[in-house]
């Protein structure tokens, strides 16, 4: 939980580097919480069928928005890429790209964007 709550304290911090023990517990402590508030908009009947989801889940996606964007940068710029990769993700197939560089290890020592967060 440390490491979504630390994710949310740095929201808008897309300079510098994430480990990926950060990026993906992060990704799955959103996962989970985003599939409990679709839930629970399910059984409160929350759900506006027209957009597509609930109250609950619409307003944690916003909330949540810019820190995932953030710390996914900040992943990239881990494996020494620029922050720019991300955009990769509106091109199909592109999320494979990211998945693969959120999957490597980390640069190791200093690179363009700050120390080694494992060090």
């Amino acid at each position: 939980m440390n490491w979504y709550l630390s994710v949310l304290k740095n929201y808008a911090t897309f300079n510098g580097r994430a480990r990926r023990k950060e990026y993906w517990m992060f990704a799955l402590f959103n996962t989970v919480i985003t599939i409990a508030l679709v839930i629970f908009d399910e059984l409160l009947g929350l759900v506006n069928y027209e957009v597509g989801f609930g109250i609950l889940s619409g307003l944690y996606s916003l909330a949540v928005i810019i820190p995932g964007l953030a710390v996914s940068i900040r992943r990239l710029h881990d494996v020494n890429r620029s922050g720019w990769w991300v955009l990769i993700a509106l091109i199909p197939f592109g999320c494979i790209v990211l998945f693969i560089f959120g999957c490597l290890d980390s640069q190791p020592g200093d690179n363009q964007y700050g120390p080694n967060p494992k060090e």
